[in-house]
């Protein structure tokens, strides 16, 4: 336990920081793009056309924001994962060589015993015990059992020397691991003083946008062009299905658990603006909280979708789909495989949320239905 503390301690007195020039350019030029959309906006925000082009860049400045949030989520969640690992490893190496040295004590008693009693025993010469006229037979049987002493001793040690070795392999070990550790701990600041970044700049961004859509027409405008996007990505989904005929499809009704856990926000089928309906449901949830497919399948989009962010889709066979969109990364990529209850990504605001939450759907034959059909709590 010292020792651990010691090492944590070291953590934070060698924290040292990595160049992020390549990220912070990046940054930079979309801060630059950001405030020269502002100027204009200020211009000619009276101009309805204007505007519209304002808010097309303003999205197109959403997107790359939002993409680069998931890439440093995407980060942070893998170094979570590993620093977890290397903690589970370490715990497993504290055991491991609690239990050597308490044998490596064991064996050290053992062969000290046996050297004292070949001791106290003395020398025993053959060529003496024969001129002592001893019987053969019984001198026979001293060598016999002074052979097996012997036997038991070279054994002992042995078994000393591959425990010392054990030993010495697990404390190599130990020190790599927290080598690791320590340098996964330093990169998790990094990754996490990023995000923090990124999401800064994504609120201004999202600020500005939100000036553009001040009027409700706009606003429907807006949802409508979003459905038109779904859409597509439906249609382009029900084509990528074809290609998987060998799917088991969704179990059978209410036997399936939800993607995270949450409150249910918009229900399916209740309004969402003027005749736009929600086609799936809201869960309001944690951000960075995991999301898991519901049943196994195929992943057949991953990718940024206008309105609804980072959007997963898998294939689960037999015309059923599952929808995930608003998440802060994605753990999944297009063409991969899943079963049920994986991560496949982590709750988020993208899709220009203000509020962290999971937008979920499940579709039959390109056909929305409620999610709470084949879910339950």
């Amino acid at each position: 336990m010292t020792i651990r503390l010691f090492i944590k301690a070291s953590i934070v007195a060698g924290f040292i920081s990595l160049p992020l020039s390549v990220q912070a350019t990046d940054l930079d030029r979309r801060q630059s793009e950001l405030k020269s959309i502002q100027t204009q906006i200020n211009k000619q925000q009276s101009a309805v056309k204007d505007t519209n082009k304002q808010r097309d860049r303003l999205i197109s400045l959403l997107k790359k924001d939002e993409q680069a949030i998931a890439t440093v989520a995407k980060r942070v969640n893998k170094t979570k994962q590993d620093l977890t690992s290397i903690d589970k490893a370490l715990a497993e190496l504290s055991v491991k060589f609690t239990q050597l040295d308490k044998l490596k004590t064991i064996q050290q008693k053992t062969l000290s015993n046996q050297l004292a009693s070949a001791y106290l025993a003395g020398n025993h010469d053959y060529s003496k015990m024969l001129l002592n006229q001893q019987s053969p037979a019984s001198i026979e049987r001293l060598l016999a059992y002074y052979q097996y002493l012997n036997n038991a001793r070279i054994a002992s040690i042995k078994q000393l020397q591959t425990t010392i070795v054990e030993l010495d392999e697990v404390k190599l070990k130990q020190q790599e691991n927290q080598t690791r550790l320590n340098k996964l701990v330093i990169e998790q600041q990094q990754q996490a003083k990023r995000l923090d970044q990124e999401q800064s700049q994504r609120q201004q961004t999202l600020t500005q946008l939100q000036r553009t859509l001040t009027s409700s027409g706009a606003k429907l405008e807006q949802l409508q062009i979003e459905e038109a996007s779904l859409k597509r990505v439906v249609e382009q989904a029900l084509l990528a299905m074809k290609n998987n005929p060998s799917l088991d499809g969704l179990s059978s009704k209410r036997k399936l658990k939800w993607p995270t856990k949450g409150r249910i926000k918009s229900g399916f089928g209740s309004k969402r603006s003027g005749q736009v309906k929600w086609k799936g449901v809201t869960i309001s949830a944690s951000e960075g909280q995991n999301i898991a497919a519901i049943a196994g399948g195929k992943v057949i989009y991953a990718d940024w979708l206008r309105g609804f962010g980072m959007v997963l889709v898998v294939d689960h066979g037999k015309g059923y789909m599952s929808l995930y969109g608003h998440a802060q990364t994605l753990l999944k990529s297009a063409g991969d495989s899943v079963i049920k209850g994986e991560s496949i990504a982590l709750v988020g605001r993208s899709g220009g949320q203000t509020e962290s939450g999971l937008y979920f759907e499940v579709r039959h034959k390109g056909q929305a239905v409620d999610p709470a059909r084949y879910c339950k709590r």
